[in-house]
């Protein structure tokens, strides 16, 4: 098996069955509810180098869509993120939640240099994309936590945040207000976890700079 130490690893371009088995045997048979199954080292490294930045392609994103579309409340012209489009997450966070954290960092950790081979054709030559992930991290960690009332505007078909500080925030910090207060403290909780484990691991040489320091 792939995720066996000691066992050699596999090229990128055929890493979907391996990576993907150790994932399923590591989280479980409905790991396909959420997350694509081709193209996951490209889609995930992806995915989150563009997180802090105003736009993630859908297509490139490994994990699947949230089901149904965002559900608004109105009165008069004003107009809010309902409460109840936390409920469409809710499966997700779930999910999110019971992943056990060493587990997968050690994983992620056996697989690394398909992730740091990707991140190089993306563009980066010479750079740790573990770097990248936990300054990724950080940026989720300071998204803004609003327990109150988002109010939002529609100028075309995508609805927008009505506060221009809220709505200049990256696409990933936007995910996670879109999600609702209660699940963005769960998410951030379990990145706290990841963050940690990420830092602890040895050696810095393996994984990037940020695994010696904290």
């Amino acid at each position: 098996p792939a995720d066996t130490p000691g066992e050699p690893l596999p090229q990128l371009a055929e890493s979907d069955g391996p990576f993907g088995d150790a994932l399923a045997a590591l989280l479980g048979r409905n790991l396909p509810q959420f997350v694509y199954m081709d193209d996951m080292v490209h889609r995930i490294v992806a995915t989150i180098d563009n997180l802090p930045r105003d736009y993630v392609a859908p297509k490139l994103m490994p994990v699947k869509p949230v089901p149904g579309l965002l559900i608004t409340d109105s009165s008069g012209e004003a107009l809010a993120l309902s409460p109840k489009n936390a409920e469409r997450y809710a499966p997700y966070v779930s999910f999110v939640d019971a992943v056990p954290t060493e587990a997968m960092v050690a994983l992620y950790a056996r697989f690394y240099p398909l992730f740091q081979e990707q991140y190089e054709k993306l563009g980066y030559p010479g750079k740790y994309f573990n770097d990248r992930l936990v300054e990724v991290i950080d940026h989720l960690l300071s998204a803004p936590e609003n327990d109150g009332t988002l109010r939002l505007t529609q100028p075309r078909i995508l609805y927008q945040f009505a506060d221009p500080k809220l709505e200049r925030l990256s696409a990933g910090q936007k995910i996670l207000l879109r999600m609702g207060h209660a699940n963005e403290l769960k998410v951030k909780s379990k990145l706290r976890e990841i963050r940690q484990a990420l830092v602890s691991m040895a050696p810095a040489s393996a994984l990037g700079r940020h695994d010696s320091r904290s």
